[in-house]
């Protein structure tokens, strides 16, 4: 028989938005850990100027496309349907 703590931890489903808030902080993770890497490897082929550019470019992607990921996963209000016209 199975316990009640387990049925209860089976019962609990993420929502949307708490689902969207943690694929917007796994892509801002992904995409930051990504411009640490272009930073460190253009540190001898490269200005700081020219690297500091591409570091921008790939954290501004990361911000947008997080808070995007965000907005667009949140709830929200529901979408009603209107009732059905039944015409006879």
């Amino acid at each position: 028989m199975i316990s009640n703590d387990i049925m209860l931890a089976a019962d609990i489903v993420p929502s949307g938005g708490m689902m969207g808030v943690v694929a917007a902080g796994a892509f801002f993770l992904i995409l930051a850990g990504a411009a640490y890497i272009a930073f460190k490897a253009l540190a001898k082929t490269a200005k700081m100027a020219i690297r500091m550019f591409i570091v921008v470019v790939i954290l501004v992607v990361a911000v947008v496309g997080s808070v995007s990921l965000w907005y667009f996963s949140s709830d929200g209000t529901p979408k009603l349907k209107p009732p059905a016209d039944r015409r006879r």
